[in-house]
């Protein structure tokens, strides 16, 4: 075998996935486990010290220091990655089946029910996502599962709109046609025929989703109306401890850093699954 030819297979490899987006799934990978492990490897996350009080980073026990109330950063940070990435998964998933399901009777259907689904997406894309969320979460009394529904409600439009186009554009194609000529029912025709083949569109919504659900999710947290007070999250970090950003800064940001740095990851690797399978699609 020539040496050319045992250097193809390298550089297929490389054609597919980068050193970034390497880099992004090991980001990935790492704040998934610490979302899942966070709190069996720091149970006690929260615990107060105050006879230790505020230390800054590289304190003997405290790699990153403390928090006013002698909170471990490190342990607050590792643990919050649950609470911090939950809700975002959650909001993505919730709001794409949301989507899929009137996206795809609105592209399919048409008339009425189209009608009618794009006029409810319009109504609520015209609201100011953040606020929308802060007055709603509000007047419900806040908490961590009323933000995310409130968040599947308000990403759900923009999913909709997605799937509607991607349904839209296959409802013309032939196969879809023969599939209607066979009499088969709607709902198949729909969901086992046209549906897949919007599904890169699907995956890569998703995966920009849940960084964007980040981002909302931490601003509400921040803001008092995401998680309740005490619990160990990212959003709720950044404002605990913002007063004590010049004793102390990895107490601020190390949480902002998780946050922008787990975002751009899921948004990269996103955009990469996307045109992994959009290649696959068009060799098939």
């Amino acid at each position: 075998m020539t040496a050319p030819a045992l250097r193809r297979p390298f550089l297929v490899w490389r054609q597919r996935i980068t050193l970034s987006t390497l880099a992004c799934m090991a980001v990935l990978i790492a704040a998934s486990l610490a979302a899942v492990f966070g709190r069996l490897l720091f149970p006690d996350a929260m615990h107060q010290d105050i006879m230790t009080g505020l230390v800054p980073p590289g304190s003997v026990g405290h790699l990153l220091g403390t928090d006013e109330l002698g909170r471990d950063v490190l342990a607050m940070s590792v643990a919050g990655a649950g609470s911090a990435l939950l809700g975002p998964v959650c909001v993505a998933v919730g709001s794409m089946l949301v989507g899929v399901l009137l996206g795809t009777l609105a592209g399919y259907e048409r008339g009425p029910i189209d009608f009618v689904i794009s006029r409810w997406t319009d109504l609520l894309l015209a609201l100011p996502l953040l606020l929308a969320a802060i007055v709603v979460g509000g007047v419900l009394g806040g908490g961590y599962w009323v933000t995310v529904v409130l968040l599947v409600i308000l990403f759900s439009p923009s999913d909709t709109r997605i799937v509607r186009a991607g349904v839209l554009e296959q409802s013309a194609r032939s196969y879809v046609e023969a599939a209607q000529m066979l009499s088969l029912s709607r709902w198949r025709v729909m969901f086992r025929h046209i549906l897949p083949n919007v599904s890169t569109l699907i995956v890569t919504n998703v995966m920009l989703n849940v960084a964007f659900a980040l981002v909302a999710f931490s601003s509400l947290s921040f803001l008092g109306v995401g998680v309740p007070q005490g619990t160990a999250d990212w959003g709720a970090q950044l404002a605990a401890n913002r007063e004590i950003m010049f004793d102390n800064p990895a107490a601020v940001f190390v949480p902002a850093l998780l946050i922008v740095v787990v975002a751009c990851a899921v948004n990269l690797v996103g955009d990469w699954l996307g045109q992994r399978l959009a290649q696959h699609g068009e060799t098939m």
